[in-house]
């Protein structure tokens, strides 16, 4: 009986001494958790031995692309041709009717991959021609030009934009993406001439009305002569009032290509933007604004 009553004592005595729970050894904060080790500068040959982490990789195919950038441009072009040619042979030598046949499973595959070569031959006409540029006020204060990087970054981003130019007091502040090229054949861009262009009958109906104006297929519009600096095959224009006194011209390589959302996210970064330049600029001389 006693034998049996301690056993039960010395089971149940651990467990009862904790009501929350087991009563498990305590472990130090050290042990708990692993301590981390820095490498010091004060010794090479120590702190490369203690560094195991990840080295940073090099992006192979993004250098290539940027360094042939031209190649990359051409290669839907040569891709289109190629496949186009390829699909024409076959049905040469195949012996198959010439005339497409809606029955024949070959007819079919034939007329889809014409399609895909002929989209991958636009694709490569319609990239962006001209030069490219980054042309910003080196005077301008830093929270300005910070946000113009950012606003063209983020529209080059989200959007078919491949140009912006933006133009405050009657002075270009920002000439980036690409740019017609010079009339002097230098391989610079086309400068812009903010006095002309503030002056033209376009900017004018922009100013007076402001709100924002949308020209969706440019070609249709003679007032594309007032924007000799956008590249040649620049297909819609978007023109966003900057309150009073400026104005941002944003080219797109697509016809129609900004959407309703864009159109509106623009608007709302040109208010701010605006905002920006008032507060920044309104009192700067405007000697600093000419040099561009």
């Amino acid at each position: 009986m006693e034998a049996g009553s301690f056993l039960r004592i010395t089971m149940v005595l651990p467990w009862s001494l904790n009501p929350r729970g087991p009563h498990l050894p305590r472990r130090r904060l050290g042990q708990a958790f692993p301590r981390l080790v820095s490498a010091s500068s004060s010794s090479p040959s120590n702190s490369e031995g203690r560094y195991r982490g990840p080295k940073p990789k090099k992006d192979w195919v993004a250098d290539w692309v940027s360094k042939n950038d031209d190649v990359v441009r051409s290669l839907p072009i040569y891709v289109g041709g190629v496949s186009l040619l390829a699909v024409l042979f076959n049905r040469a030598v195949s012996g198959i009717a010439p005339v497409a046949d809606a029955s024949s499973s070959q007819s079919r595959a034939d007329l889809l991959t014409l399609g895909l070569a002929v989209t991958n031959i636009l694709a490569g006409l319609v990239s962006p021609e001209g030069i490219e540029c980054r042309i910003i006020n080196p005077d301008l204060p830093n929270p300005v030009a910070s946000e113009l990087l950012w606003i063209w970054e983020s529209l080059s981003d989200v959007t078919c934009s491949r140009s912006l130019v933006v133009v405050y007091d009657s002075n270009c502040i920002l000439q980036i993406g690409f740019a017609a090229e010079s009339l002097k054949s230098d391989g610079k861009a086309a400068s812009v001439d903010a006095g002309k262009l503030m002056q033209g009958s376009v900017c004018q109906g922009v100013m007076k009305s402001g709100a924002q104006t949308y020209l969706a297929n440019l070609s249709l519009y003679p007032g594309k002569s007032e924007l000799p600096f956008l590249p040649s095959n620049t297909q819609a224009v978007i023109l966003q009032p900057l309150g009073d006194k400026g104005i941002a011209i944003i080219g797109g390589d697509t016809i129609r290509g900004f959407t309703n959302s864009d159109q509106a996210w623009i608007s709302l970064i040109g208010e701010k933007l605006d905002a920006t330049l008032a507060k920044y600029l309104d009192n700067l001389p405007l000697s600093l604004l000419d040099r561009v």
